[in-house]
């Protein structure tokens, strides 16, 4: 904590550090929420974060993503169609004393700071339906305001995110080496489920290979944790942790956003009996998604959602299981069987969703503008 308070004063541009605190309960970096005293004016707030660099290889690749995507945004969302009466901001940076966007310290450890969403507050868990169309709404808004921003111009912070197949690959590496892991009922449920779904875990990177999904901006990670609502008016004012902005498909974002919002229990649970998707938030997500993103969607977009909405749960439970095995060097663990027990969460949900697709579809085709169009001729 005394370097992150050391790193704060860095950041630091007028008044003084009064307090530093450990803040949020991210997965992977290392965040802290830094107050500071700007007497007469009222206390400033700002994020400080300590980027893991086991995880972003290359962390300055996410800064520059980041200061792309807030200066392409800048101020064109207020002048959005019906945009303009709601408030909406995005995470930006602040620099240093030095006017750099990032600071290195002694040991290597890579720091940034962000502005502080203020007035505002995330969940983890979807409270309401308005508040599940406010999760899609937010990605929707944040789609399309980077829909023509080319996605060349953005580094990949994370080869091979969301990449399914990839995760399998990791699977395969960590099943053949030596392992900790005792093998259990619990374990042999996860093996069996991988073993019976390996074989689609590849729809949507066939899709884009074979020209039916093209590559634009992913935000990557946009769990309902991530989108801000207005304390005050209960409506999303902003999606925050942008390092894994990238190119990519933007199927990924409404697979991970339906799988992480449509799940009341969360992401850990012992309740395993009780995980369900529920079809209910899943619709009032999209209806919020497609209100702001069907000009530009095309049919495929729609026609590959609930298979982005199944695999990026599967693929969750991959991602958690394998990282149990290899000793949870990825995610960070409360106790032993954490990462395998998010992992059952994520494979009950994928199950919950596979018996509920003939409802899932017919959601997500009352929602296709060409097929309204086509029933009104």
């Amino acid at each position: 904590m005394n370097e992150a308070w050391r790193v704060a004063e860095l950041f630091t541009l007028a008044g003084r550090v009064i307090d530093v605190r450990a803040h949020g309960e991210g997965n992977i970096n290392d965040t802290y929420l830094v107050t500071i005293a700007r007497k007469p004016q009222p206390s400033e707030k700002f994020i400080l974060q300590r980027i893991n660099t086991h995880v972003f290889k290359r962390p300055e690749w996410i800064v520059a993503n980041m200061r792309a995507i807030t200066e392409h945004v800048g101020g064109k969302s207020v002048h959005e169609s019906g945009a303009s009466n709601r408030r909406w901001e995005l995470p930006t940076l602040r620099s240093t004393q030095q006017g750099e966007d990032f600071f290195v310290d002694s040991q290597g450890a890579f720091w940034r700071a962000i502005n502080f969403i203020a007035g505002a507050r995330a969940f983890d868990t979807v409270q309401s339906q308005a508040h599940a169309r406010e999760a899609g709404y937010a990605l929707g808004r944040f789609q399309r305001l980077l829909s023509d921003l080319d996605p060349g111009r953005l580094h990949d912070t994370l080869v091979g995110f969301h990449i399914t197949p990839r995760y399998l690959h990791a699977y395969d590496e960590a099943v053949s080496r030596p392992s900790r892991v005792v093998e259990s009922p619990e374990t042999r449920y996860c093996h069996r489920m991988i073993a019976e779904r390996r074989h689609w875990a590849s729809v949507l990177e066939d899709a884009r290979d074979r020209g039916r999904l093209q590559v634009r901006i992913m935000h990557g990670d946009p769990k309902i944790d991530n989108i801000m609502i207005c304390e005050e008016t209960g409506q999303a004012v902003s999606i925050i942790d942008l390092d894994t902005v990238k190119p990519g498909l933007i199927q990924y974002d409404i697979g991970d956003c339906l799988r992480s919002s449509c799940n009341p229990l969360g992401e850990t649970t012992s309740k395993l009996d009780d995980v369900r998707f529920e079809t209910d938030l899943a619709q009032a997500i999209l209806e919020g998604y497609c209100s702001v993103a069907d000009e530009f969607l095309t049919e495929n977009d729609y026609a590959y959602m609930y298979d982005s909405i199944r695999l990026l749960t599967f693929e969750l439970g991959l991602r958690f299981f394998t990282d149990f095995l290899a000793g949870d060097v990825y995610y960070k663990i409360k106790y032993p069987e954490h990462n395998l027990e998010r992992a059952m969460v994520q494979f009950r949900l994928t199950e919950s969703i596979e018996v509920q697709e003939a409802a899932i579809r017919a959601i997500i085709a009352d929602l296709i503008p060409f097929a309204a169009a086509m029933a009104a001729k």
